[in-house]
């Protein structure tokens, strides 16, 4: 039976991606050697990693003056090293869901920390608006994309401080405007490769600025000045992401990728508004276009654990919402083809008229 990857991640990722990433494994550029037993140094994986900063910053139209590292660790670590580099008197955060919550968290041990906004009153159904950023921070924090809760920041903001942004689940899906960013990093296992890599992408200026002395290892700089070789990186998922990067390119770029994410959400969008069964979970105007959340309406509800084992049956993976949301949730990342969220709502259509 036809599978049907909806994971939230680790994710679906492009067939190209995944078919050169096992030949690499056998047989790495060539040397005879596979991917994961190859050492780090040779010219051959240097030029991977060369290759990948170069396409990100092909991509997302980076500017001068910014750097793009790969590091391990995930965004969890990056909640950590974001205020160790960055904060010395005092920074914003702006709380959507779980992921902004923890990265809030950890920066409370590093100086004071004020919470413009946040929507947790209503299980982070929607994207706080008209909030005021301290114009004293040293930054300030989103997390533009929740996947939890399938709401997502849709443009780039103009900031009066420096603005950080966890793009963990949105990396890719659409074009942005890098330059109206200090710091954006993100985990890899949603649109971009397997887990085990994280990617930053940090304006050199903003470093080197804080009192405190820094962790060799948790200093951005010193992994700038390595090309992220300081120590050993995660090299079968930056092998990996190379091949994404190269996919997303060979595909027309951001904005064709962009284009194609507004259809497929609108689609699923447009059958969860018009099927009696079921109800959105996020604020139309914020609803994320990587993570759909939606759950069976009220007089339905009866019929939740009927419907996950009918859409199971048809190939269906992933679909089972978060438990803080419940209900159901369909990750529709980058390399989820359009036919894929068709037969998503050829299974939700067949459910409502099986009911009489």
């Amino acid at each position: 039976m036809r599978k049907y990857n909806f994971n939230a991640g680790p994710s679906i990722l492009p067939k190209e991606t995944i078919e050169n990433t096992i030949k690499a494994i056998e047989n790495f550029a060539g040397t005879g050697l596979g991917l994961m037993e190859i050492s780090h140094r040779t010219k051959e994986f240097e030029a991977v990693v060369d290759e990948a900063a170069s396409l990100f910053k092909e991509l997302l139209n980076i500017p001068a003056g910014y750097s793009v590292i790969f590091l391990g660790g995930g965004a969890s670590l990056e909640f950590c090293m974001v205020p160790y580099n960055l904060l010395e008197k005092k920074a914003a955060y702006l709380n959507t869901g779980t992921w902004a919550n923890k990265a809030q968290k950890e920066a409370k041990m590093f100086g004071e920390v004020v919470e413009v906004a946040s929507s947790k009153e209503a299980n982070y159904s929607y994207i706080p608006k008209n909030y005021t950023i301290p114009s004293d921070a040293d930054y300030f924090h989103i997390t533009t994309n929740n996947t939890i809760f399938g709401t997502e920041i849709h443009t780039d903001m103009d900031c009066p401080v420096t603005l950080v942004a966890d793009m963990s689940s949105d990396i890719f899906s659409r074009p942005v405007d890098v330059s109206k960013y200090g710091l954006i990093y993100g985990g890899a296992q949603k649109n971009l490769a397997p887990a085990g890599v994280t990617f930053i992408i940090v304006k050199d200026e903003i470093l080197g600025k804080v009192s405190r002395p820094i962790p060799t290892m948790l200093d951005y700089r010193t992994h700038i000045k390595e090309g992220s070789m300081f120590n050993t990186p995660p090299v079968l998922p930056i092998f990996a992401a190379l091949q994404t990067l190269k996919w997303l390119k060979s595909i027309g770029g951001l904005q064709e990728m962009y284009k194609l994410n507004k259809e497929k959400a609108g689609l699923l969008y447009d059958e969860i508004d018009r099927n009696k069964l079921f109800k959105g979970t996020a604020n139309v105007e914020d609803r994320s276009l990587m993570n759909i959340c939606f759950v069976m309406n009220e007089e339905y509800s009866h019929l939740e654990a009927d419907f996950y084992k009918f859409a199971t049956s048809k190939g269906m993976v992933g679909i089972k919402g978060h438990r803080s949301v419940g209900g159901f949730r369909a990750s529709t990342y980058n390399a989820l083809p359009k036919e894929d969220v068709l037969a998503l709502i050829e299974t939700m259509q067949e459910f409502e008229a099986a009911q009489k």
